[in-house]
């Protein structure tokens, strides 16, 4: 996969099967499920670290005053929970080197 385009769940999916070499329907299945394992566990307010990839969290935001960007009037922003993802040095490096190789 290069260029500027977006990976989908059919690709990971296709990456899988060829990788592995279960059916598409299997490899279609563990996508989902893993992918859904990831959401519970975010769902629950768990980290879900992923050893040489990153770490995805959720943290809570609490209130604040913010502006409206179009009038400048002050607003209210109520609290709210929000997805981080981090990534880990590896992945990093290895985005790096191919924007450098480029």
């Amino acid at each position: 996969m290069s260029g500027l385009q977006t990976v989908t769940r059919a690709d990971l999916c296709e990456a899988v099967h060829e990788e592995v070499g279960l059916s598409r329907q299997e490899c279609s299945a563990l996508v989902e499920r893993t992918l859904e394992l990831i959401v519970e566990s975010l769902e629950q307010g768990d980290t879900v670290k992923l050893s040489g990839f990153g770490v995805f969290q959720v943290r809570e935001k609490r209130a604040r005053m913010g502006r409206n960007p179009k009038t400048g009037e002050p607003a209210a922003i109520n609290p709210r929970r929000v997805i981080s993802f981090r990534a880990s040095q590896i992945m990093k490096s290895r985005v790096h080197d191919a924007v450098v190789e480029a």
